[in-house]
């Protein structure tokens, strides 16, 4: 009889643990769903969002859709724009938003920039990370937090090409990288890298170059017959470092691995009429038409034709 009593008070604590687990997930819930009303009419950082996410976490504190929450409301907090006046046509890989002629008749460009509070964007960076930690194999939490920091850093993008390098050695290491919604194929984390460097050679500062070169340089560590970051090698010799025999090397490399490869084929091309090599140029130029979209043929005949009769 006193063993009956023993289990009856233990089951009954148990059923009580349940219950307040089961409280906590409903209300963690509950806020969830507020959020998204409240984020869907007002924004990230619209009115309420902010006690709404304080509740939340009250109910949960480590749940991952609250930290992205309170990223995305001191990210969005920290932001603010201004337009910025520069000589050249293209700042940071974006277009002016005007255009218009001084005095003197020289063309001035508005750009409109993003510029970030920092103690609100350190703010949004501690929730994000904190989000991480709980979740660490979750890839679109880190393409998040990079996706931030070149934002942040905007010419300058030394701490998001040092988070990417970081973590090109968790995929190394065999990390099992997570995507809610999304199935992980074998090349996803490869041509996800590869965004980061065409992102980072359309800022065009010296800093993003760098960090082009430097990123694609860590992924042939890993695979020294890429062609794409065999082709970003070319690319950076090609148009930064002016060595034009460097360039075809790499170019060269890339076909060799992957023939009819557009991207080299094509920066090829380019290098031999930069050179003015007019039978390097045929050459390249044959072997572009059998890969050229219908929109770059008309062109790619002419010019081949136009060589021919030199």
């Amino acid at each position: 009889m006193k063993n009956r009593k023993i289990f009856m008070s233990l089951l009954s604590g148990f059923c009580l643990t349940m219950s307040l687990a089961y409280a906590q997930e409903e209300t963690a819930e509950t806020y969830r769903n507020r959020y998204n009303l409240v984020v869907s009419k007002l924004g990230y950082d619209g009115v309420g969002v902010e006690t709404i996410l304080n509740q939340w976490a009250k109910a949960d504190s480590l749940d991952v859709d609250m930290l992205t929450a309170k990223f995305n409301y001191y990210f969005t907090k920290a932001q603010s724009t201004e337009v910025v006046v520069k000589p050249q046509k293209k700042y940071l890989g974006a277009d002016p938003v005007l255009s218009l002629k001084d005095s003197t008749g020289t063309d001035v460009y508005y750009f409109q920039e993003v510029m970030y509070d920092d103690a609100l964007f350190a703010d949004a960076m501690r929730s994000l990370d904190k989000a991480i930690s709980v979740k660490p194999s979750r890839i679109d939490l880190r393409f998040t937090k990079t996706a931030a920091l070149m934002s942040y850093e905007k010419g300058s993008p030394d701490m998001a090409l040092s988070y990417l390098l970081a973590m090109a050695d968790m995929d190394q290491e065999g990390c099992e990288w997570e995507y809610p919604g999304y199935e992980i194929s074998d090349g996803f984390f490869t041509e996800a890298i590869q965004e980061y460097c065409h992102a980072f050679f359309q800022l065009g500062t010296p800093s993003a170059y760098n960090a082009f070169r430097t990123l694609s340089e860590r992924m042939l560590l890993e695979n020294p017959k890429d062609p794409v970051f065999l082709t970003n090698m070319g690319t950076y010799d090609f148009i930064v470092a002016r060595d034009y025999g460097g360039a075809l090397k790499y170019y060269k490399k890339a076909l060799k691995i992957r023939p009819g490869d557009y991207t080299a084929l094509k920066n090829c091309v380019l290098l031999a009429r930069q050179q003015k090599n007019v039978k390097m140029e045929r050459k390249y130029l044959s072997e572009f038409l059998e890969v050229a979209p219908e929109s770059e043929k008309s062109a790619a005949e002419a010019r081949l034709k136009f060589l021919s009769q030199r």
